[in-house]
């Protein structure tokens, strides 16, 4: 069966955030990709202690969207899913 771009692209982005999880999950948090939309906008929600983190926010704009758009160009933008 041939992949679709879809399915690479949300599988270059999963990739992207593998970087990023070890981090997380040393203070008892992790991130889900949730979708990346046709219109190439990667959604992702913050999981376990991430979830309630009073820097949330900073850790998603400077390591997640970073990240993401860094290893994965072709995203045009990142939303954290709440």
């Amino acid at each position: 069966m041939k992949t679709s771009k879809k399915n690479k692209l949300y599988y270059k982005v999963d990739q992207a955030l593998d970087n990023i999880r070890p981090y997380l999950k040393v203070d008892g948090g992790d991130i889900d990709l949730i979708e990346v939309t046709k219109d190439k906008i990667a959604k992702v929600k913050f999981t376990g202690s991430c979830a309630t983190c009073d820097v949330s926010m900073m850790t998603f704009r400077n390591g997640i969207e970073t990240t993401i758009k860094k290893n994965v160009p072709e995203i045009k933008e990142v939303i954290e899913i709440i």
